[in-house]
């Protein structure tokens, strides 16, 4: 079904970050829909953290809050679905969903998050957001003083393990396999006391997701209580991209301070577009770009 109304923006994603648009161009009376396929990144996630006001609330619960109080404004509506196309004919962007409706604005939003790729160890997926993690912000201070794990290489690994050693005295660093660390790095992390295993991982020992023991290649075992994990990931709509924009060598979407991305009416915000990956950072980055569309629409109508 083609819906030719022209909305004021499209808004692809209705998490942290596509909500927030929504509420800031709703509150400046802008004609606004928010397209979602409801598969919110951080669903496996129990609570969030380091949000002001929310902190330790179930995810669900917090977008679930921001849905009512975004639904108050009567220029926002919302559409249930997926997004998996997107075209622009002069100044008008056309996006089209799984089931075939079609929907046209004058500005877009993509708020549509990452998709993490998950390694080929078992368990990985049942302990993935809960005793597995990617942030230490996010989740560090739970497991503060507790064995913890780093599954990562190279840069990402020698980051990642300065940030979390002011956490525990109990951590190791596992490289999944040969290590890339420089020799500068490796001398670094033996200067603290952080061990390197540098055997293949096969298996993650949990309880209903909480880790207990990871299992190498080798059949030797440690036992942990959290772990850190580094994973490659993708954009989790292919949309930006066939539209014309850039990404980062990192793989998000360029964004400049505004949130506009390198395509004129385009905007991105949330996790698809900043390796902060927080609740916190979603809902600033989705408030400035729904200010900033709204700023664009208006300087256009004068």
């Amino acid at each position: 079904m083609t819906h030719r109304k022209i909305f004021d923006v499209l808004i692809i994603g209705g998490s942290y970050a596509g909500l927030s648009a929504a509420m800031a161009l709703g509150r400046s009376l802008k004609n606004v829909l928010v397209i979602d396929s409801g598969k919110p990144c951080n669903a496996t996630t129990p609570h969030s953290h380091n949000f002001l006001t929310q902190d330790g609330i179930p995810p669900k619960e917090i977008a679930a809050i921001a849905q009512g109080q975004v639904k108050k404004y009567e220029t926002v509506r919302f559409y249930s679905g997926l997004a998996v196309s997107g075209t622009k004919t002069g100044d008008e962007f056309q996006i089209t969903t799984q089931t075939g409706d079609t929907f046209w604005g004058k500005k877009v939003v993509f708020a549509t998050g990452i998709k993490d790729e998950m390694l080929p160890i078992q368990g990985l997926v049942d302990c993935w957001g809960k005793s597995v993690i990617h942030c230490p912000y996010c989740h560090g201070y739970e497991y503060r003083h507790k064995k913890t794990g780093i599954l990562a290489n190279g840069e990402s690994a020698f980051h990642m393990a300065k940030l979390v050693n002011n956490l525990t005295d109990e951590l190791t660093l596992l490289t999944n396999g040969p290590s890339n660390l420089s020799s500068e790095q490796t001398e670094a992390l033996q200067k603290y006391k952080i061990p390197i295993i540098e055997t293949g991982v096969t298996n993650l020992e949990h309880e209903k997701g909480c880790l207990q023991q990871v299992v190498f290649k080798d059949g030797s075992s440690i036992s942990l209580d959290a772990m850190y994990a580094s994973l490659p990931f993708v954009q989790h709509s292919e949309i930006p991209v066939s539209l014309g924009c850039e990404l980062t060598e990192q793989g998000y979407i360029q964004t400049d301070p505004f949130q506009k991305t390198t395509v004129p009416g385009v905007f991105a915000c949330g996790d698809n577009a900043s390796m902060m990956r927080s609740v916190a950072n979603a809902v600033a980055s989705g408030n400035i770009a729904g200010a900033m569309a709204n700023h664009e629409l208006t300087e256009e109508q004068f």
